[in-house]
Protein backbone atom coordinates (compact mmCIF):
# COMPACT_ATOMS: atom_id res chain seq x y z
CA UNK A 1 0.00 0.00 0.00
CA UNK A 2 1.44 3.39 -1.20
CA UNK A 3 2.29 5.66 1.70
CA UNK A 4 2.26 9.38 2.70
CA UNK A 5 4.92 10.52 4.63
CA UNK A 6 4.99 13.79 6.80
CA UNK A 7 8.19 14.78 7.41
CA UNK A 8 9.61 17.30 9.41
CA UNK A 9 12.08 19.82 8.14
CA UNK A 10 14.48 22.33 9.98
CA UNK A 11 12.74 25.53 11.51
CA UNK A 12 16.33 27.54 10.30
CA UNK A 13 19.43 25.33 11.00
CA UNK A 14 20.00 23.00 8.37
CA UNK A 15 21.76 20.09 10.79
CA UNK A 16 18.05 19.85 12.51
CA UNK A 17 17.16 16.75 10.00
CA UNK A 18 17.05 13.63 11.23
CA UNK A 19 18.98 11.07 9.62
CA UNK A 20 15.69 8.85 8.83
CA UNK A 21 13.90 11.96 7.30
CA UNK A 22 16.54 11.95 4.49
CA UNK A 23 16.61 8.66 4.30
CA UNK A 24 12.74 9.06 3.55
CA UNK A 25 13.23 12.41 1.19
CA UNK A 26 15.28 10.49 -0.56
CA UNK A 27 13.30 7.20 -1.04
CA UNK A 28 10.16 8.38 -1.95
CA UNK A 29 8.90 8.50 -5.59
CA UNK A 30 7.97 12.39 -4.85
CA UNK A 31 7.84 15.13 -2.80
CA UNK A 32 5.34 17.42 -2.05
CA UNK A 33 6.30 21.41 -0.92
CA UNK A 34 4.84 24.50 0.41
CA UNK A 35 7.53 26.26 -1.77
CA UNK A 36 9.67 23.98 -4.37
CA UNK A 37 12.46 26.65 -3.93
CA UNK A 38 12.89 26.69 -0.46
CA UNK A 39 12.08 22.84 -0.01
CA UNK A 40 15.13 22.82 -3.25
CA UNK A 41 17.41 24.22 -0.65
CA UNK A 42 17.43 21.89 1.68
CA UNK A 43 17.81 19.06 -0.87
CA UNK A 44 20.45 19.90 -2.93
CA UNK A 45 21.92 20.33 0.60
CA UNK A 46 22.26 16.85 1.65
CA UNK A 47 22.17 15.75 -2.61
CA UNK A 48 18.61 14.69 -2.07
CA UNK A 49 17.40 14.02 -5.65
CA UNK A 50 13.94 13.40 -5.39
CA UNK A 51 11.77 15.04 -7.86
CA UNK A 52 9.55 17.95 -5.87
CA UNK A 53 5.94 19.00 -7.01
CA UNK A 54 4.04 22.64 -4.97
CA UNK A 55 1.29 21.71 -2.45
CA UNK A 56 0.42 24.74 -0.36
CA UNK A 57 -2.73 26.71 1.29
CA UNK A 58 -3.72 28.04 -2.26
CA UNK A 59 -3.59 24.75 -4.32
CA UNK A 60 -7.15 24.17 -5.39
CA UNK A 61 -8.93 20.87 -4.64
CA UNK A 62 -7.83 19.14 -8.37
CA UNK A 63 -4.41 19.49 -6.92
CA UNK A 64 -5.23 17.26 -3.53
CA UNK A 65 -7.18 15.17 -6.50
CA UNK A 66 -4.10 14.68 -8.64
CA UNK A 67 -2.17 13.29 -5.07
CA UNK A 68 -4.86 11.08 -4.26
CA UNK A 69 -3.95 9.81 -7.67
CA UNK A 70 -0.48 9.34 -7.17
CA UNK A 71 -1.15 7.36 -4.16
CA UNK A 72 -3.38 5.05 -6.01
CA UNK A 73 -1.16 4.55 -8.50
CA UNK A 74 1.12 3.29 -6.46
CA UNK A 75 3.70 6.15 -5.11
CA UNK A 76 5.27 6.65 -2.00
CA UNK A 77 5.37 10.51 -1.01
CA UNK A 78 6.30 13.08 1.31
CA UNK A 79 5.28 16.56 2.89
CA UNK A 80 7.01 19.53 3.97
CA UNK A 81 6.39 22.45 5.04
CA UNK A 82 8.75 25.57 4.50
CA UNK A 83 10.00 24.64 7.79
CA UNK A 84 9.38 22.94 10.75
CA UNK A 85 6.11 19.96 11.07
CA UNK A 86 3.72 19.87 8.55
CA UNK A 87 0.47 20.39 9.17
CA UNK A 88 0.79 22.27 12.34
CA UNK A 89 -0.74 26.22 11.55
CA UNK A 90 -0.12 25.03 7.60
CA UNK A 91 -2.63 23.48 4.63
CA UNK A 92 -1.15 19.93 5.06
CA UNK A 93 -4.11 19.35 7.25
CA UNK A 94 -6.38 19.07 4.29
CA UNK A 95 -4.34 16.55 2.62
CA UNK A 96 -3.68 14.27 5.22
CA UNK A 97 -7.45 13.87 6.10
CA UNK A 98 -8.52 13.10 2.45
CA UNK A 99 -5.92 10.75 2.72
CA UNK A 100 -6.93 8.81 5.36
CA UNK A 101 -10.71 8.76 4.34
CA UNK A 102 -9.31 6.70 1.38
CA UNK A 103 -7.62 4.28 3.27
CA UNK A 104 -4.00 5.06 2.62
CA UNK A 105 -1.14 5.11 5.49
CA UNK A 106 -0.03 7.62 7.05
CA UNK A 107 3.63 7.62 8.42
CA UNK A 108 4.98 10.42 10.73
CA UNK A 109 8.84 11.37 10.53
CA UNK A 110 9.11 13.83 13.63
CA UNK A 111 11.60 16.90 13.79
CA UNK A 112 11.58 20.71 14.41
CA UNK A 113 8.45 22.85 15.35
CA UNK A 114 8.74 26.10 16.02
CA UNK A 115 6.28 26.08 18.87
CA UNK A 116 7.91 23.18 20.64
CA UNK A 117 10.65 24.80 20.15
CA UNK A 118 9.95 28.06 21.87
CA UNK A 119 7.65 26.47 24.61
CA UNK A 120 10.70 24.61 25.73
CA UNK A 121 12.52 27.75 26.43
CA UNK A 122 9.87 29.61 27.90
CA UNK A 123 10.37 28.68 31.44
CA UNK A 124 6.62 28.91 31.66
CA UNK A 125 4.55 25.14 33.17
CA UNK A 126 3.93 23.32 29.67
CA UNK A 127 2.55 20.22 30.64
CA UNK A 128 -0.76 22.09 29.88
CA UNK A 129 -0.43 25.20 26.95
CA UNK A 130 -2.38 26.63 23.84
CA UNK A 131 -1.07 26.85 20.34
CA UNK A 132 -3.19 29.89 18.24
CA UNK A 133 -1.43 29.98 15.13
CA UNK A 134 -1.12 33.32 13.86
CA UNK A 135 -3.34 36.44 14.97
CA UNK A 136 -6.04 37.53 12.53
CA UNK A 137 -4.86 40.84 10.76
CA UNK A 138 -8.35 42.69 11.24
CA UNK A 139 -11.81 40.42 12.26
CA UNK A 140 -11.74 39.07 15.36
CA UNK A 141 -8.25 40.17 16.37
CA UNK A 142 -9.38 41.88 19.60
CA UNK A 143 -11.26 38.66 20.50
CA UNK A 144 -8.40 36.61 19.80
CA UNK A 145 -5.85 38.76 22.03
CA UNK A 146 -8.57 38.56 24.52
CA UNK A 147 -8.65 34.90 24.90
CA UNK A 148 -4.44 34.38 24.48
CA UNK A 149 -4.15 37.18 27.99
CA UNK A 150 -7.59 35.41 29.86
CA UNK A 151 -6.01 32.10 29.25
CA UNK A 152 -4.58 29.63 32.29
CA UNK A 153 -2.43 28.35 30.69
CA UNK A 154 0.45 29.47 28.63
CA UNK A 155 -0.34 30.75 24.57
CA UNK A 156 1.93 30.39 21.85
CA UNK A 157 1.68 31.64 18.50
CA UNK A 158 3.06 33.11 15.65
CA UNK A 159 3.71 36.78 14.32
CA UNK A 160 5.49 38.44 11.36
CA UNK A 161 8.10 40.75 11.06
CA UNK A 162 5.24 43.29 9.68
CA UNK A 163 3.13 43.13 12.83
CA UNK A 164 5.50 42.05 16.32
CA UNK A 165 5.45 45.56 17.39
CA UNK A 166 1.40 46.26 17.17
CA UNK A 167 0.91 42.87 18.69
CA UNK A 168 2.94 43.56 21.69
CA UNK A 169 1.34 47.12 22.22
CA UNK A 170 -1.80 45.70 21.84
CA UNK A 171 -1.62 42.88 24.20
CA UNK A 172 0.09 45.80 26.65
CA UNK A 173 -2.75 47.43 26.49
CA UNK A 174 -4.69 44.29 27.62
CA UNK A 175 -2.38 43.41 30.21
CA UNK A 176 0.40 45.77 31.25
CA UNK A 177 2.21 43.09 34.19
CA UNK A 178 2.23 40.00 31.27
CA UNK A 179 5.11 37.83 31.30
CA UNK A 180 6.04 36.20 27.80
CA UNK A 181 9.40 35.36 25.93
CA UNK A 182 9.74 36.37 22.33
CA UNK A 183 11.59 34.21 20.22
CA UNK A 184 12.89 35.52 16.79
CA UNK A 185 14.60 33.93 14.31
CA UNK A 186 15.02 30.77 16.26
CA UNK A 187 17.73 27.99 15.17
CA UNK A 188 18.82 30.92 12.99
CA UNK A 189 22.50 32.95 12.66
CA UNK A 190 20.52 35.95 14.28
CA UNK A 191 18.79 33.97 16.84
CA UNK A 192 17.06 36.01 19.33
CA UNK A 193 15.49 35.77 22.76
CA UNK A 194 12.88 38.41 24.57
CA UNK A 195 12.30 37.26 27.97
CA UNK A 196 10.09 39.10 31.00
CA UNK A 197 7.54 41.77 31.08
CA UNK A 198 6.01 42.47 28.25
CA UNK A 199 7.04 46.55 28.73
CA UNK A 200 10.72 46.03 28.93
CA UNK A 201 10.17 43.38 26.05
CA UNK A 202 8.74 45.47 24.02
CA UNK A 203 11.28 48.45 24.67
CA UNK A 204 14.62 45.51 23.89
CA UNK A 205 12.64 44.61 20.91
CA UNK A 206 12.66 48.04 19.56
CA UNK A 207 16.64 48.49 20.40
CA UNK A 208 17.34 45.81 18.13
CA UNK A 209 16.12 43.77 15.13
CA UNK A 210 12.64 43.18 13.74
CA UNK A 211 12.94 41.71 10.93
CA UNK A 212 12.77 37.50 10.69
CA UNK A 213 10.36 35.35 12.02
CA UNK A 214 8.47 35.62 15.50
CA UNK A 215 7.43 32.71 18.07
CA UNK A 216 5.43 34.44 21.10
CA UNK A 217 4.62 32.44 24.17
CA UNK A 218 2.32 34.25 26.75
CA UNK A 219 2.96 32.75 30.31
CA UNK A 220 -0.86 32.88 31.67
CA UNK A 221 -2.89 33.62 34.25
CA UNK A 222 -1.09 30.59 36.48
CA UNK A 223 2.11 32.49 35.98
CA UNK A 224 3.65 34.42 38.86
CA UNK A 225 4.24 37.68 37.82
Amino acid sequence: MSVLYIVATPIGNLEDISKRALRTLSEVDLILCEDTRVTKKLLDHYQVKTSVISYHQHSKINKIEYIIGLLKDGKNLALVSDAGTPGISDPGGKLISEVYKLGFKICPIPGASAVITAASISGFPTDRFLFMGFPPQKKKRKKFFEEAVGSKYPVVFYESTYRILKTLEELKEMDSKLILIVCRELTKKFETIYRGEIGEVIKEIKKGETRGEFVVVLGGKSMIK
